[in-house]
């Protein structure tokens, strides 16, 4: 059977510095300070998780045009220091199949960003809609569970509508459309309940009605453009996102 492949698809250092006081004027007859040593408080790198399937994993492009990927680069670009994206997530994957993923995983620590997009395989295979609200939710707690407890630090980002896609000539497209909406509304309301940020993408998806180029070309994932026009309003949201504290 045909899996849908929608989405699912360190620490730099800064070196201490010797800080040597001016020394006293010779005809004085002062004793001269001692070097001190001081150390700059390091910045540990932000550490980014991102879970999904088809649609997180980027399927039918190139690594680089992954949205996590495109995300920490323009990160980067605005001045952020953000490793390179952890990323579970696999083409066909549900809401049950990624938390057992998550389960043989295991990531380890505390991650400064977690995003989460799951569900759109759940609503193409008819999965129940109550069986996703409860196995989303149990995801969501985990991914707060990742970022040390701060729902504030987790990113949910809405599902795409598949349904104007080549991939779904001859479906019902507009049942597609209105069984997104009522999958969104869940995973919305599951993400306002706990505070965690929740980025709406389905819009963006839709325009691919206009532009068949937001498409990539296996007629049915989102492009590299598509991508970066999630990462147009994912970003202002991830920078909203604190560095971690500083340390010694």
């Amino acid at each position: 059977m045909l899996l849908l492949a929608l989405v699912a698809c360190g620490g730099n250092t800064i070196p201490s510095t010797e800080i040597v006081p001016t020394p006293t004027a010779a005809a004085t007859n002062q004793p001269r300070l001692q070097p001190t040593q001081t150390t700059e408080p390091r910045m540990k790198k932000l550490r980014f998780l991102a879970l999904g399937d088809s649609y997180t994993i980027g399927q039918s492009v190139e690594v680089s045009d992954r949205w996590p990927v495109e995300l920490v680069r323009r990160m980067r670009d605005a001045g952020s220091l953000v490793s390179d994206p952890e990323i579970i997530a696999q083409t066909g994957w549900t809401t049950g199949e990624l938390s057992e993923a998550i389960d043989e995983a295991a990531p380890e620590g505390i991650f400064d960003i977690v995003s989460l997009l799951i569900g759109v395989n759940n609503q193409f295979r008819g999965r129940d809609i109550g069986q996703y609200q409860t196995e989303f939710a149990d995801l969501l707690h985990r991914a707060i569970n990742f970022a040390g407890g701060d729902p504030s630090r987790v990113i949910v980002v809405s599902i795409p509508d598949w349904g104007v896609t080549p991939f779904a000539r001859g479906r019902d497209v507009d049942l597609i459309a209105q069984q997104i909406d009522l999958f969104n509304s869940v995973n919305r309301a599951e993400t306002m309940h706990t505070g965690a940020r929740y980025v709406n993408v389905t819009g963006i998806s839709r325009q691919a009605v206009a532009e068949p180029r937001l498409v990539a070309d296996d007629g049915l994932h989102p492009s590299g453009e598509m991508y970066s026009r999630w990462v147009d309003v994912v970003l202002p949201v991830a920078l909203e996102i604190p560095p971690v504290s500083k340390s010694d």
